[in-house]
């Protein structure tokens, strides 16, 4: 394993460290360290903005959505896809800041910032398509018409793990019917954000329209009520932890605001008889240790059955020992990068203990390593009551529960309190649509462990979140629905 300094050999311009309001680039008062997750080490000093910052962010976005809701659909997609073009120019270099400040392997990092890009193009297409209705009428002498209309000015409150994909997915959508946007970026990934912000000036967004506030941990609950309660924000799109949303959308009922919450998964992986053992096999290897299984949507709970669960267990051991590399995020080698920080992988390391303490058996890995890097880890003999079927685990941790049968399989996966995503492997058709109908998810991946598209809907049900974002369907989270009646018509 490789731990050293991340050079961040980018282009100037977009290393961005002040806050980015009404087009300008303002310096708070103080700044906090960004750090490089492998290491530890200072990558760069931000702007720390509090609250008078995120005040002048929502006053300036409330300023220009009066202005940028009057521009024509053309127009405002023109400017996302010129917005979308320098994304990709610039992939290099925004992939660089991802694998900097997040710890991503450089690989995952290019492929999130396309991922990025195809939201602001998916949208730049999407704002010519909203459509209203004319209904037919009760009366002959009037005509009812339905209209769209933007909400206003959208808080946007993103995670660390995807620090470009989560604000591009939330913004392409609003800038696109006309909202404007204050973005407040995780306190670990500031970095992503700023850079967004340049080359949205480079793209020709107008001042104010896209806003980004940057802040510390210790002034996050501050900002982030600012940003939840001010009479001028509409809307609020919060992504990350199910009991941060859950003070959001408290703080939101005083205004009563729209809200989109994308929260906290705890995805069953469920292998049945019938599977292919080989694709089972890939699809959870890509399912759990993509960025180190730092995402809301990866499998945390394996469920196998008998009769395929001791051939399952030995080929996943083996593509663990053969495909995984652990090491810095900027060596091409490398595959699972550091945890975000060391609190991280001390969850892992606590679920593993508790694990092992109730009588499961480490196949592989198991160990904490330097700083916040983990062992992907592999455990049998889990059974239901361990910590690691009870909550999510955010880090690189197969614990896999042997079941024997369909029904046993689907109390388990939907006992939980949340539903984001859920994944299973099964080649008898009546089975797949059984399953896939009555898993309690939002998403469900069949015969698939990478699921997220730019064009398929996102988001999940019970207390994984409200809303949905991408597709046809996350424009409609920035819109309202305005009935007019035309009467007194003489036809």
């Amino acid at each position: 394993m490789l731990q050293r300094p991340y050079s961040l050999d980018v282009s100037a311009q977009l290393l961005r460290t002040e806050a980015f309001i009404e087009g300008r680039w303002v310096s708070a008062t103080s700044t906090f360290p960004v750090l490089d997750p492998a290491t530890g080490e200072e990558i760069a000093k931000v702007s720390d903005c509090g609250t008078k910052e995120a005040q002048d962010a929502v006053n300036a976005a409330y300023k220009a959505f009066h202005l940028w809701k009057s521009q024509t659909a053309k127009e405002r997609s023109i400017l996302l896809r010129k917005w979308f073009n320098l994304i990709n120019e610039h992939k290099e270099d925004l992939a660089k800041l991802i694998t900097a400040e997040s710890g991503k392997p450089m690989k995952e990092s290019v492929g999130e910032i396309t991922y990025s890009a195809s939201f602001l193009e998916w949208f730049s297409e999407e704002a010519r398509r909203v459509y209203g209705d004319i209904v037919a009428p009760p009366a002959k002498d009037r005509k009812i018409l339905l209209l769209k209309q933007p909400v206003g000015v959208a808080s946007i409150i993103t995670p660390w793990n995807f620090p470009s994909a989560m604000i591009t997915r939330k913004v392409g959508a609003a800038l696109a019917v006309g909202c404007t946007v204050v973005v407040k970026p995780a306190e670990d990934t500031p970095l992503s954000a700023l850079a967004l912000a340049e080359l949205s000036v480079q793209a020709g967004i107008p001042p104010g329209v896209f806003n980004v506030v940057p802040c510390s941990r210790e002034k996050t609950p501050a900002v982030g009520e600012l940003l939840c309660t001010d009479p001028l924000v509409a809307k609020i799109s919060f992504t990350g932890s199910t009991a941060t949303g859950k003070v959001l959308l408290r703080h939101a009922a005083g205004t009563v605001k729209r809200v989109s919450m994308e929260l906290g998964g705890h995805a069953p992986f469920i292998v049945f008889d019938s599977a292919d053992v080989d694709k089972a096999v890939a699809g959870a290897m890509a399912s759990k240790f993509r960025n180190s299984g730092q995402t809301c949507v990866c499998s945390n709970r394996f469920l196998v059955q008998s009769g395929i669960h001791d051939a399952f267990m030995e080929k996943l051991a083996k593509a663990m020992d053969a495909e995984l590399k652990v090491g810095h995020g900027s060596e091409p080698t490398t595959t699972q990068g550091p945890l975000i920080n060391t609190r991280a992988a001390e969850k892992v390391e606590n679920q593993i203990a508790d694990a092992v303490a109730q009588g499961a058996v480490i196949v592989r890995g198991g160990k904490r390593l330097e700083g916040s890097f983990m062992q992907p880890t592999l455990l049998s003999s889990v059974n239901t009551d361990m910590l690691c079927m009870r909550e999510e685990t955010f880090g690189p941790l197969i614990p896999v529960v042997k079941f024997n049968t369909e029904q046993e399989a689907l109390a388990i996966a939907n006992a939980s309190p949340v539903g984001l995503a859920g994944y299973f492997y099964s080649r008898d058709i009546s089975q797949i649509w059984r399953v896939a109908e009555q898993m309690e998810v939002g998403m469900v991946g069949v015969n698939e462990g990478l699921i997220s598209t730019t064009e398929a809907s996102f988001g999940g049900i019970k207390q994984s979140g409200l809303g949905r974002e991408g597709s046809k369907y996350g424009i409609d989270e920035y819109l309202e629905i305005k009935y007019m009646c035309l009467g007194g018509l003489s036809l």
